[in-house]
């Protein structure tokens, strides 16, 4: 069997930055520990499949280790596959997820994500949090992930993570997150729970950090760079219980796989 495969640098406009994502788009569903050897294969943060349903495309999204249930970066590759390679020629693409209805619409020369939104909710500053980041934040948050505010995005820049122990918290991944110099705010995200220990660009904390900086700034547009060694840079709005997260796509490659 051959299945095509895209490579996608996502969340930025240059080759060699942002996410890369690899996209397979797929007749029909594989078995799922298939397609769990070619993420695995693939070694990048997150595999996208998606199979084709009349209007809608089913999407999953597996990391090197597990699936998991959203990832923007991924979906943002898919969205930039489908519209510049398959033929799609609408304004917006419905996927249909284990997160529900997620959007991908064309915008100038820009791709936005329609995602819902998962506000943290304070908690108790965890010990093994303050271990595993090497630095007590000054307050923690969360969500599905935690949520660790800094000070400053020099902070954000010099923390150097014990990723031992990070992996050990009952979470998916660690946010951390700061006021910008450059934007509204930046981020970072670890998660080597799954098998990822940092994550070059996250759609899916952008999902908790919008809520929460909308909230703190007092603003729905916000402006915003993850501080990975390939950095990031995405374009975010609140708008109610959803938010929509625009960044830009390169591809690096295209290609087949053989199984």
């Amino acid at each position: 069997m051959n299945i095509p495969i895209y490579q996608v640098d996502a969340f930025t406009d240059k080759l060699f930055g942002g996410n890369p994502a690899a996209v397979c788009p797929l007749e029909d569903w594989l078995d799922p520990a298939i397609m769990q050897h070619i993420a695995a294969e693939n070694n990048l943060s997150e595999t996208a499949f998606f199979v084709k349903k009349e209007k809608i495309f089913e999407l999953r999204w597996f990391t090197p280790k597990i699936e998991v249930d959203l990832c923007g970066h991924a979906t943002l590759a898919s969205g930039h596959v489908i519209f510049n390679y398959l033929g799609f020629d609408e304004k917006q693409i419905t996927f249909s997820s284990v997160s529900g209805e997620l959007g991908v619409t064309r915008a100038n020369n820009r791709l936005v994500l329609d995602f819902p939104a998962t506000p943290p909710s304070p908690m108790d500053t965890h010990e093994g949090l303050i271990q595993g980041l090497g630095m007590r934040p000054k307050e923690v948050h969360k969500s599905r992930d935690y949520l660790a505010l800094f000070e400053s995005e020099a902070d954000i820049l010099s923390l150097k993570p014990n990723f031992d122990i990070l992996g050990k918290l009952d979470c998916i991944g660690i946010i951390v997150t700061a006021k910008g110099k450059n934007s509204d705010f930046v981020s970072r995200f670890f998660a080597p729970a799954v098998g990822i220990n940092e994550d070059p660009v996250t759609g899916s904390a952008h999902t908790t950090l919008i809520p929460f900086w909308a909230e703190r700034l007092k603003k729905n547009v916000l402006h915003a760079f993850q501080l990975s060694e390939r950095k990031g840079e995405l374009f975010c709005e609140l708008a109610d219980s959803r938010v929509k997260i625009g960044g830009n796509a390169v591809t690096f490659f295209i290609g087949e796989i053989t199984i």
